[in-house]
């Protein structure tokens, strides 16, 4: 099935009423197209494999489904989503918590790995709904008889082709064998490749099929594509490329590690505010990295696909493209993370010589002419790297001493060196520490605002992040 029908609104689908309301509040009204094509086979209660890229929806769609089938009477767990990342899966469970405001009593727990086991089998011993986890902890916990699976009712497998790459499929085999084979499940993937396809035919049964396009089409995206000598000439070109489109938010895709990380490094060395995301960071710099590009105090991401896959990445003005990409579908998924939802986006890449027959494979691929388009003209040369607009302050407080975003939002408006709620942004609260994005022009303020006064009654520490 593909997407040509008519978007529809949530009100005609049998919803319970709670979740109909909260869909009211949080002003989602018309179905995206992979809503539309798969909700009414999931509420029947069908199988279904849905092709997606980020950003189509997909959360919702699967939610909802899964929301509208719990017992709410029954502390057990009836749904299990699993995810190839924590950073997915945390992204997934406080969707899932918006989308069930309105249901009463609903318990939504989050098992990834990279956090502390206590808290989770404190959570699992007073019972849940719904269990949205990484494969690795979920299947620590079902070792250690602290998860039990066997009154499951929904499975649903999001970025089912990355959890296969990431050679989890032993993980998900033993997953689903402690799983009731009566059971409803839903394989999300941006890509049905042929490693995903044996894996549906096992686990699925008779299941609908729907793919539809991502969020954005050709006309939003001005994509360019730019010759360099060689690879020493990559740098200084991506530095000409940034310095003419100036955007406030944007992502760099290399192919290696190695790269990813030694681009972000020679970008901050030249100015810029440029964050690495790879597979060998740890998950605290993972997590403070990607926290200060969600709120605005990091303007560049540096990543290899691995590392972005399954990242919801909203208002990206450009992607650049440091090599193009070796598999021709990866190239296709990374520029369809700008130009979403109508906006205009920017998508370059850089080409040597080397890459010329790969550039005719994409050409044929895409069924476009490629051309190669110089570089911008050098810029100025008082044309200057670009700041964000925010900065991000760390606090040494967080769920675990019962903090909120009102009360740091609260502590930083109130008083007589208090700033202007407009000139606070985004909080995020972790289990021990906190994060706010405060305009850079009142770091010092908001710092000696934070030193002067109280959080929960508390003395609270702050500091600067920086590069």
């Amino acid at each position: 099935m593909t997407d040509s029908f008519q978007e529809a609104a949530f009100a005609s689908l049998p919803l319970p009423a709670a979740l109909l309301e909260g869909l009211e509040a949080l002003d989602y009204r018309e179905m995206t197209s992979i809503q539309a094509a798969s909700l009414p086979f999931i509420l029947a209660g069908h199988d279904l494999i849905g092709q997606g890229k980020t950003g189509s929806g997909k959360t919702a769609a699967f939610g909802l489904g899964v929301l509208a089938a719990l017992d709410l009477s029954r502390f057990h767990a009836q749904a299990l989503v699993l995810c190839p990342t924590r950073e997915l899966a945390d992204q997934v469970a406080e969707e899932l918590r918006r989308l069930a405001r309105r249901l009463p009593n609903v318990k939504i727990l989050a098992l990834c790995g990279g956090t502390p086991m206590g808290p989770q089998l404190n959570s699992l011993a007073h019972g849940t709904h719904v269990v949205v986890g990484t494969p690795g902890r979920v299947e620590d916990h079902l070792r250690k008889g602290s998860l039990d699976l066997s009154a499951l009712t929904t499975l649903v497998l999001d970025e089912a082709d990355r959890m296969l790459d990431m050679g989890f499929q032993a993980t998900l085999e033993a997953i689903v064998a402690a799983t009731p084979t009566a059971r409803q499940t839903l394989l999300f993937s941006a890509t049905y490749s042929e490693t995903v396809k044996p894996l549906a035919q096992r686990l699925l049964r008779e299941p609908q099929i729907v793919e539809v396009a991502s969020t954005h089409d050709g006309q939003s995206i001005q994509q360019s594509f730019h010759p360099v000598a060689d690879e020493a000439a990559r740098l200084p070109a991506l530095h000409r490329l940034l310095l003419h489109y100036r955007p406030a938010s944007s992502v760099i895709f290399c192919n290696t590690r190695k790269e990813t990380q030694a681009v972000a490094e020679a970008l901050n060395e030249a100015g810029f505010s440029a964050g690495a995301l790879h597979g060998e960071l740890d998950q605290r710099d993972r997590d403070q990295t990607l926290i200060r590009f969600a709120n605005g105090s990091l303007s560049i991401l540096v990543a290899t696909d691995v590392a972005a896959r399954g990242l919801d990445i909203d208002s990206l003005d450009a992607v650049f493209n440091y090599q193009l990409a070796r598999e021709l579908e990866v190239h296709v998924h990374r520029i369809g993370r700008t130009g979403r939802a109508g906006e205009q986006g920017i998508a370059c890449t850089l080409v040597a010589e080397r890459e010329a027959y790969r550039l005719e494979r994409l050409a044929d691929y895409l069924e476009q002419s490629l051309t190669l388009t110089p570089l911008p003209a050098e810029a100025k040369t008082n044309a200057r790297p670009f700041l964000p607009a925010m900065a991000t302050l760390q606090l040494d407080a967080g769920k675990k001493q019962k903090i909120r975003p009102g009360d740091i939002l609260g502590a930083l408006t109130q008083g007589d060196e208090s700033l202007d709620g407009n000139q606070v942004g985004k909080i995020k609260v972790l289990e021990r520490s906190a994060y706010v994005a405060v305009e850079r022009s009142v770091v010092k303020q908001a710092l000696a605002t934070l030193a002067n006064g109280t959080l929960k009654g508390r003395r609270c520490r702050a500091r600067l992040i920086a590069n």
